[in-house]
Formats: C-alpha cells, sequence, structure tokens
C-alpha cells in the first residue's frame, strides 16, 4: 500500500495570464498540488501502524518547505511593484534568506531591487523579504529551545530537539544558550526602576476591600561556580522565593544577588503580577538573612516580617544534640556541688534548651532567652570537651540570632492556629525545584554568575507557565532578535 501526502495550495486571485479564467473570463484562484511525502506499507505490525519518527519528520519538513516558499513568492509578487507610481522595482540580483526553524531551515529566494526613481532620486537597493523577516528565528523554535533548556543540559536539550523534530541540522549548545541569554535579558530590561521604598502614603487607594494576603517567602540557594580559583570560593549563591494569593496561585522569582542591579524590582514586578493592591498585607517570610531582609524591607503599606520557623527549630534541634554526653565532675575538695547534683544540673539544661524552644514557639522571647542564658551557664561548668565548646558557640549564635530577628519573632502557636503561614516550606521548594534540580543535584556542572542568572529569569517564566504569553507577545509588538 502506498500513501501519498501532499499539499493542496490555493493560490489568490490572480491576473487573468496566470490564473484560471472562469466563464465570462475573470480570473479566479489558482490551485497546484505538490507532494511532500511517499509512504509505503505492507504487513501491519506495532512497527509499521502510524508514522515513525523518520516518516513524520520527512512530512513536516515538506510541508514547511512547500508552504515558506509560496508564501514568500507571494509576498514578493505583492511588494514587487511601487506603491505610488505602480512601476516595478528593477531587479539588480538575487540573494539567499535563511530562517532558523523548527521543522527545519528555510531557504528562500530574497531578489535585492533598486527603489523606484518617483521616491528619491538618490536611488539604492534593498531586499523585502529581509524587511517583512526581520528575525531569522522563528519563534516556535525559541520557545522549545528555552523550555527544553530550563528543564535540562543545554547539550542534552539540542540532542533531543534533533531527535524529535526536522531540524535539519545539530542544534549546538551555544544556541540553546543565546536564546536563553536573549530572552533572559528581554525580560530583565521589561522591570520597573527600582526604588528604595515602594510606599506611598499619597497614593489614592483603589475601592472595594483588598483580598486576602499575599505570602512571599525566599530563601537562597549555593551553585557550583566556574570561576572557582580556590575551595572557598566555588560556590556562589543564588536567591529564589514564591508569591502566593489565598487560592494558592503561586508565581515565582529568582536572581543571583551579584549580578542582578534591581532585585527588589524583581520581586514587585511578581507582586504585581499577582494582582498586589497598595492596602493589601503581604505576609514576608525569610530565614533572617541581611540580604533577604533588605529584598523586602519597605515594600507595601500593611507589609508584615516574620522569621521562618523551620530555621529556628533546626537550630534548636543542633543544639540539643551537641548538648548530648555531657558529663560535670566536682571537685573532691569541696563537697558542694556533689555528683548527684553536678547530673540533675546537666539534665536540667537539656530540658531548659527544649523550654526555650517552647518559649519562642508561644511568642516568649524575654523568657527564651532567660533560659538559654540559665543553659550557657551550666554549659560553661561542665568538663571541657569538644562537644562543650561546640554546644557554647551554637547557643550564643543561637542566642545572637534571635536577638538581630527579635522584630520579626510573632506568637507562631497563635498563627497556627488561626492557619496563617509560618515557614517558608514553600520558599525551600522553591529553591530545591528552581535551583537545586537544576543546577546542583545530579548536575555535574559549574555556572557563571551571569549563566545562571539567565537562567533562573527563563526557569522561573516556564514552571510558571508564563513563557509562551512572553515571546507571542513579544512577537505581536518587536520581534526578539537573537542573535545567529
Amino acid at each position: 500500500m502506498r500513501f501519498i501526502v501532499q499539499v493542496r495550495i490555493e493560490h489568490d486571485r490572480l491576473p487573468d495570464a496566470e490564473g484560471v479564467a472562469d466563464a465570462e473570463g475573470v480570473a479566479g484562484v489558482g490551485v497546484e498540488v505538490v507532494d511532500v511525502a511517499d509512504l509505503e506499507r505492507h504487513e501491519l505490525s506495532e512497527a509499521t501502524i502510524g508514522l515513525s519518527i523518520d516518516e513524520a519528520k520527512q512530512a513536516l519538513a515538506g510541508i514547511q518547505e512547500t508552504m515558506a516558499t509560496e508564501h514568500a513568492a507571494a509576498a514578493l509578487r505583492a511588494a514587487s511593484s511601487c506603491r505610488s507610481c505602480g512601476r516595478r522595482f528593477a531587479h539588480k540580483e538575487r540573494r539567499e534568506l535563511v530562517v532558523r526553524s523548527l521543522y527545519g531551515t528555510i531557504r528562500l529566494a530574497n531578489p535585492r531591487w533598486w527603489t523606484c526613481p518617483c521616491a528619491d532620486t538618490n536611488r539604492r537597493t534593498f531586499t523585502p523579504l529581509a524587511a517583512l523577516i526581520p528575525v531569522r528565528c522563528t519563534p516556535e523554535l525559541a520557545l522549545v529551545e528555552a523550555k527544553l533548556g530550563a528543564h535540562m543540559s543545554y547539550r542534552a536539550a539540542g540532542d533531543l530537539l534533533g531527535e524529535l523534530f526536522p531540524t535539519g541540522r545539530r542544534i549546538h549548545r551555544n544556541e540553546i544558550s543565546r536564546t536563553i541569554a536573549t530572552i533572559a535579558g528581554r525580560l530583565d530590561a521589561e522591570l520597573a526602576t527600582d526604588k528604595p521604598c515602594y510606599v506611598d502614603a499619597t497614593e489614592a487607594l483603589p475601592a472595594g476591600v483588598p483580598e486576602m494576603p499575599l505570602v512571599v517567602t525566599a530563601d537562597g540557594g549555593y551553585v557550583h561556580s566556574s570561576n572557582q580559583t580556590s575551595r572557598r570560593d566555588g560556590w556562589f549563591q543564588a536567591v529564589c522565593g514564591t508569591v502566593t494569593t489565598n487560592e494558592g496561585t503561586t508565581r515565582r522569582f529568582g536572581f543571583v544577588p551579584t549580578i542582578d542591579p534591581q532585585p527588589r524590582a524583581r520581586l514587585r514586578n511578581t507582586l504585581v503580577a499577582q494582582g498586589v493592591r497598595p492596602d493589601q498585607l503581604i505576609t514576608f517570610i525569610t530565614d533572617g538573612a541581611d540580604d533577604l531582609a533588605n529584598l523586602t524591607d519597605r515594600m507595601n503599606l500593611t507589609a508584615e516580617y516574620v522569621l521562618d520557623w523551620f530555621h529556628i527549630a533546626m537550630r534548636f534541634k543542633v543544639l540539643a544534640n551537641t548538648a548530648t554526653n555531657l558529663t560535670w565532675t566536682p571537685d573532691l575538695k569541696d563537697p558542694e556541688p556533689d555528683e548527684q547534683w553536678c547530673t540533675a544540673a546537666v539534665d536540667e539544661m537539656r530540658d531548659d534548651i527544649a523550654r526555650a524552644k517552647w518559649f519562642l514557639w508561644h511568642g516568649n522571647l524575654h523568657r527564651c532567652r532567660q533560659t538559654l542564658d540559665d543553659a550557657l551557664d551550666v554549659l560553661e561548668c561542665c568538663d571541657p570537651t569538644t562537644n562543650r565548646d561546640k554546644a557554647i558557640d551554637r547557643l550564643n549564635e543561637l542566642d545572637g540570632y534571635l536577638s538581630t530577628n527579635q522584630h520579626r519573632i510573632p506568637n507562631y502557636a497563635e498563627r497556627r492556629r488561626a492557619g496563617e503561614p509560618i515557614s517558608s516550606a514553600t520558599a525551600e521548594s522553591a529553591v530545591n525545584q528552581i535551583i537545586s534540580k537544576r543546577m546542583v543535584k545530579k548536575q555535574q556542572m559549574r555556572w557563571s554568575p551571569h549563566g545562571a542568572h539567565r537562567l533562573l529569569q527563563v526557569r522561573t517564566r516556564v514552571l510558571d507557565h508564563q513563557l509562551d504569553h512572553d515571546i507571542h507577545r513579544w512577537h505581536t509588538t518587536t520581534p526578539l532578535t537573537i542573535a545567529a
């Protein structure tokens, strides 16, 4: 059995000499049929049913070549005469226009014409197709390259493109890297100008009652650097986070702090995309790092800042684990304290750590720090061991951490009972989803800060299912120019 795939071309109404005249002598619509694929089948099996990948590539490439050639020829015919005087443009030479597409490389005849004498006395040449097709890459190819590059290595993305689509050439990883860089640059260019304070008390508030609070979580992750000169500077930080509405709609953002000149504008852009109002409550949950605190400071009129409970609980857990196997040996010359009292004091010290955590859970920071001071007094009297010194250092670090972020510590138990967020678990998940899965886990690769920042912009848009809309919007206004 033989299957022939054909393309039926119905030309627009043509002059009498080229069209098909009807009974009244008026030119009709020219019809042309072109064979694009010739397939054969004999015995039916699971291997012969339907189309193979190679046959699908052949058919798609043939259809695109026929469509593009005829479409370009029709455009040239429509533009071959001067709109002012109707004179045909004089032909100088013929060139070739190459356009990269998802279904193969398109090569179009691109003549070079002289401008009409009626328009300008200083005649010059122009190529009409170059003006009609200013970008040599179709938006579908840029979109698929960006999506695959956001989920897998650039080399693997190029190989997969060649396996599934009739690209007609090998997609090099540098091409996908350039596409990612171009899209990220366009996204960065659309950011509004950064402001030291977005709070404007004189701004008129919109009518109506604001929606439920937006929850913003942010956290940092580390990426292996390609510019490593020593073991210490082998990693650099990348920040990512989420903005979640009461309905559960989530938008992601990410950037490299050392590269991004306006991270606050990036966060503000994400808030605006989620429909934030000036009088709407925003809950910022961070781990207390200074760079994240500056990122969220003075972002809204009614913003509240909450220190992430997860990071607090982990510090208490590490401290409790370190303060194990400690002993207090009494001085035999001094009858007080005796050995039984010393053992009870060490046990009480461990209970004090758990008690301090309970006080902090209920928002009583003062009693929490008092209890930690009591535990520190006992730790300093314990026998000098490595464990004791580590426990003292970690207790002092925890106390300083709580003191620095005391204005961000609420009553966690009360918020928990009210169903309000107390943890940046979504930010931890975002770090794993945005940064770790693509750049760290099982990805034995190194990144430059610029390369990682560009990928973060594209990956967040892909995960939010917004990149399709972006590229479509760009190509309906100003085309996305990608270097060849």
